[in-house]
This record gives structure tokens, C-alpha cells and sequence, in this order.
């Protein structure tokens, strides 16, 4: 039996501070519509932006991970991420007040508990999944990490880490299953050693840390002198070294509780591809530039499995084209220009849009009694969108044009009439060669499909036929 998409039923909320920023505020969950995926909304500025949590937003990984759109960045995603993740949701709204999600203790534990008094229901669409179906391995030597990840029917995780340290030996932790996150890894708080803690403070990179949000790693000798300064810091009464070589701020959960935090950021950052995996990974000293280096590999070697992006899509937000820009790009003109703005564009996706009315020409002869918009010219549309794509790659594209070869596999589910705004969601389906691109695209109104094929184009020089 297939599985559903599932959402929260009530907002709840966690308040706290920034790790990094040292800002204070709250997050929120919120409940959201089917195909939704998590997004990250910035409450606290101008027209309360939001930032898909998608793999080709992270623009940050050196001291946890980095979202970022137009601009605008939320910090540290990644317990939220595995937290959302381990209670099995796929569609949720996170809102912010500030740039940086709460550290509280360092875990997932927090987001989790907030979640389970939200309370979870299934909507009324299916969970579509990222299907292994061949090992896909990344080593680093350089950074000293390696990730697989092989077929396997189900989620299982399995971590190893190692720093070459006698306070901090090797460790593993693994997940065999996902229903055991909330209790096994949402718990685990993150780790420091000392040096590393040192270096934070004194270039101020930890702004909203203290003793009470990190397990702190002794690799060295430490003087009371540096104790007692580290007491003073943190504003605690006393600081020593434990028998088990970490500060005596806080008691670990689990004698592995470090190798099992790695885990969660793994589950975290790799929830970023958008689609729950069905997948065995192995991770030897994972990070999140790990992490994140690992899921766009995964998102590459997957491509036919699609990552069309699905709706809702944001109608209002601030196009990437204006129906101006688009003239500049395209060589159609009215009656015949049939997209008028462009959503957004990435290296992997675009959305266009159409607004249907009444006075589209078309209207005039086609079906006049009950307006019904040709099929053709809803394929012409999604074409369009499919030129300014293959455009947007280059560098002059005023000086380019796009033939189309070839229109295959397309169906049309439902009718198109006045007053109805066209969505066109398009993707690569293999890389740019030779100037051929090879593109699938889905038209929706709402959330319904209306037209869906896949479309073959060649990117060419215009020839200038203009006389001196």
C-alpha cells in the first residue's frame, strides 16, 4: 500500500538562540499543503520572504548548514531538518523571526517534542520517494571523508567516525530504522573539542554558545587558570575535566552519543534532496560539506528519476523575468508571446507562467460558446518556458536561438479556460551537449495536472540577416 504525505495538524513553536548569531527568537511549525516540502520563512523582514530547504540553496556548510535565496539566509537548518524528517513529514512551513534557528541543547530533541504535540495526519496524496537503484560512492581524501549509499528497500543509516584522538575513540552509530530516530538520535547533542571552542570564542563565531548546548572534548592538558576563564565565560561556578576526558557541563546520553549526532546531521542535510530515500547509507566521518557534496551527487546520478519541482508555487514572489526581460530573450511577440513571467530558474528547473483570459485571441474561434484553450498552444507555452531555460544558460542570449526537434509523451488531463493562470514546471532530464537539451515538463492550474510531455531543443546562433 502506498504511503502518504503527511503535515502537522497545529502550529506549535521553540524559542531560543542562535548558535552563531547570538539572536534571540522563535521558530514555528505550521501545517501545509500537499507537495508543499519544507520551506523556511523570514517573518522578521520586508515581505517575509521564504527559502525553499532544497539541496541548491545551501550556500554555507562551515559551521552547520546554510539556506539561502535572493539574498536571504537562515542559519543552521540541520536538527530541524532531521527532526521533520524523523517524525515522518513531508510538508511543513517553518517560520523564523531571526536568521538562525534555535541551538537550544544542541540536538533535534526540542523540534521533535514540538512536533509531537502538533500532532501528524496524512493528506490525501502519495509520498513519492528517491529509489536507490545503484551504489553511488563519494571519497575525499583531502577532507578524509567517504559516503556511500546502495540499494536497500527501506532508510538505514550507518556512521563511523574517527579523529584520531584517545579522548574521543571511534565510534559508530547506526539507524536501522526510521521510527527509532526520535528516541535513539533526536536526543544526541553536538560535540566541540576544546581547541576548536577556543578558536570560536575568540573570533566570536559563537555568539549564542555556552557550556549547556555542546559536548566539549579535552584533547589536551588544561590549566585550572584556563578552567576558571572558561567558567567566567560561560557564567558558570566551576569548570573541570571529567573522568571521560569532556568538560563537566553535561552527561553524555549514550556512550556513542557523538557518532549518533553525526548521524543525525547526515539525516538532516540529506533530507535536503526534497524526497524521502529509500536507501542504505555509510558515511566514514561525515560533515555537513560531506553531507551536502554527497546529496548533490545523489541528485546528479538520480536525475531520471526526476526532481521536477511541484506545486504550490509562490505566484506573487518577485519574478526572475518580467514579461520586459522575457522579450529580450525570446524572439515571439504578441498575439504569439504566451508566457509572462518567469518564477524561478536554477541550474536544473524552471517555472514560467501564463495568465488565461477572455481576450486571448485564440478565444475568438476556438470553441467561442465554451472558451476552451488549444492544447497546442499550451504545449507552445511550456516550449517558451523550455527557450528561456536553455537561454538563461548562456551568456548573450539575445544573440541565441531555440528550435524545438522534437515533443513526445505528452497527454492532456484536463481543460484550459479564462481566468485560469498556468503553471509550467520544467527540468533537464540529461546535461546541455552539443547545444541539445533534453527537457520533461508538467503544466498545472492549482494543483492539477493539465498538461504534461517531454521536449527535445537545439540552442543555435541567430544568423544575422540585416543588410548595410
Amino acid at each position: 500500500m502506498a504511503e502518504k504525505q503527511r503535515t502537522i495538524i497545529t502550529p506549535q513553536h521553540v524559542e531560543g538562540t542562535g548558535l552563531h548569531t547570538g539572536q534571540y527568537g522563535t521558530l514555528s511549525f505550521f501545517p501545509a499543503g500537499i507537495n508543499h516540502g519544507i520551506k523556511f520563512k523570514r517573518v522578521d523582514l520586508e515581505n517575509q520572504p521564504v527559502i525553499d530547504a532544497i539541496i541548491d540553496n545551501v550556500v554555507d556548510t562551515s559551521r552547520g548548514t546554510t539556506i539561502a535565496s535572493h539574498g536571504v539566509k537562515v542559519y543552521t537548518i540541520e536538527h530541524v531538518m532531521a527532526a521533520l524528517t524523523g517524525m515522518g513529514i513531508d510538508n511543513a512551513l517553518v517560520e523564523l523571526n531571526m536568521e538562525e534557528t534555535p541551538i537550544r541543547d544542541g540536538s533535534a530533541r526540542y523540534f521533535v517534542e514540538a512536533l509531537q504535540k502538533a500532532g501528524i495526519q496524512e493528506q490525501e496524496a502519495e509520498r513519492d520517494y528517491l529509489v536507490i537503484e545503484k551504489e553511488i560512492r563519494l571519497v575525499n581524501e583531502e577532507k578524509g571523508f567517504e559516503m556511500v549509499i546502495s540499494p536497500y528497500d527501506g532508510f538505514k543509516v550507518d556512521v563511523k567516525i574517527d579523529y584520531g584522538t584517545e579522548v574521543l575513540n571511534i565510534q559508530y552509530a547506526s539507524l536501522e530504522n526510521l521510527n527509532d530516530f526520535n528516541h535513539e538520535i533526536a536526543p544526541c547533542r553536538t560535540f566541540v573539542f576544546l581547541h576548536e571552542l577556543e578558536f570560536l570564542l575568540k573570533n566570536n563565531l559563537i555568539k549564542g554558545g555556552d557550556l549547556s548546548n555542546a559536548i566539549v572534548f579535552v584533547n589536551r592538558k588544561v590549566s585550572q587558570e584556563e578552567l576558571d576563564r572558561l567558567a567566567e565565560l560561560f557564567n558558570k561556578p566551576r569548570v573541570k575535566v571529567k573522568d571521560e576526558g569532556i568538560l563537566n557541563n553535561l552527561d553524555l546520553h549514550f556512550d556513542n552519543e557523538p557518532a549518533r549526532h553525526k548521524l543525525l546531521d547526515v539525516v538532516g542535510d540529506l533530507s535536503l534532496l526534497g524526497k524521502r530515500i529509500k536507501g542504505h547509507i555509510t558515511a566514514y566521518r561525515p560533515g555537513h560539506y560531506a553531507n551536502t557534496e554527497f546529496a548533490r551527487l545523489i541528485k546528479q546520478q538520480i536525475k531520471p528519476l526526476s526532481m521536477i519541482k511541484l506545486p504550490p508555487f509562490d505566484q506573487y514572489k518577485e519574478p526572475m523575468y518580467d514579461i520586459i526581460q522575457i522579450q529580450r530573450i525570446l524572439p515571439h511577440r504578441p498575439p504569439f508571446l504566451l508566457v509572462d513571467k518567469i518564477l524561478e530558474v536554477t541550474e536544473d528547473y524552471i517555472i514560467g507562467l501564463k495568465n488565461v483570459t477572455m481576450n486571448e485571441p485564440f478565444f475568438v474561434g476556438h470553441f467561442p460558446q465554451e472558451p476552451v484553450m488549444p492544447g497546442v498552444l499550451i504545449i507552445e507555452a511550456m516550449a517558451q518556458t523550455g527557450g528561456i531555460f536553455v537561454l538563461h544558460q548562456v551568456p548573450d542570449p539575445e544573440n541565441y536561438i531555440t528550435y524545438f526537434l522534437k515533443i513526445d509523451d505528452v497527454k492532456f488531463r484536463h481543460k484550459v479556460v479564462p481566468g485560469d493562470t498556468i503553471i509550467f514546471s520544467l527540468e533537464l532530464t540529461a546535461p546541455i551537449r552539443r547545444g541539445i537539451c533534453n527537457m520533461r515538463g508538467v503544466a498545472y492550474v492549482g494543483d492539477k495536472v493539465v498538461t504534461e510531455g517531454k521536449l527535445m531543443a537545439q540552442i543555435a546562433k541567430k544568423v544575422n540577416n540585416s543588410k548595410e
